[in-house]
């Protein structure tokens, strides 16, 4: 994965150039839109090996909130201005700094928090073998993941079912999302192609789907 190592330095350093003027706006329309707290949000991910490191994305949620770390489409934590840099994954730019510096890949699993990658057993282990990534399969295929997670939330509660709203995401994601997205990250750590790297990052950036795994993401 020689190249790939290269590709994910020379164009994060390119991307933070050419890209700057951009974060800078964004950071600001944080500020005021966002005030009384910070720019970035950043968080504890489980890396590569199972190596904690720092991940560093625009704040999109209110400065004190609590609850589950899945979220949904129109949770109450999420602030307007944060909905629309979700959407657009503008907040996902900061990405490019912990690309630079090696704790991140462009392509690879999502960076999870400690209770999910690091908990993981069998050959499922594989997703370990990678550094966490900006895009990929898993990320190609759940990119409305939010709004995902609240159709179903919608489709349980109108079935009758009471408990929160963040507690019937949880068990969403941690028994269909998340082991879908395992089987992929492990099929991609198997079956590495620098090319199909390139084709999922111009999938990301143009929102065209490529095939992977026997399937359209």
């Amino acid at each position: 994965m020689i190249f790939k190592w290269i590709f994910d330095r020379i164009t994060a350093l390119l991307g933070l150039l050419i890209l700057w003027p951009v974060l800078l706006i964004v950071a600001i329309m944080v500020k005021i839109k966002m005030p009384g707290g910070p720019v970035f949000f950043v968080q504890k991910r489980v890396g590569k090996g199972g190596k904690l490191f720092n991940c560093h994305k625009f704040r999109t949620m209110t400065v004190n909130h609590n609850g589950s770390t899945v979220s949904v489409a129109g949770d109450s934590r999420i602030t307007p201005l944060g909905a629309k840099l979700r959407h657009y994954k503008l907040d996902e730019l900061p990405g490019l700094w912990d690309v630079l510096i090696g704790n991140m890949s462009f392509v690879g699993p999502r960076p999870d928090v400690p209770g999910y990658a690091d908990k993981l057993e069998g050959d499922d282990r594989d997703v370990l073998k990678l550094r966490p990534g900006i895009t990929g399969p898993a990320t190609l295929k759940y990119r409305l993941e939010d709004e995902m997670i609240s159709d179903y939330v919608r489709q349980k509660q109108a079935a009758g079912d009471t408990r929160p709203m963040q507690e019937i995401a949880t068990e969403y994601n941690d028994t269909v999302i998340y082991p879908d997205k395992v089987r992929l990250n492990c099929y991609y750590y198997r079956h590495y192609s620098f090319l199909k790297d390139i084709e999922m990052i111009l999938a990301t950036v143009l929102g065209f789907k490529v095939k992977f795994a026997g399937e359209e993401v």
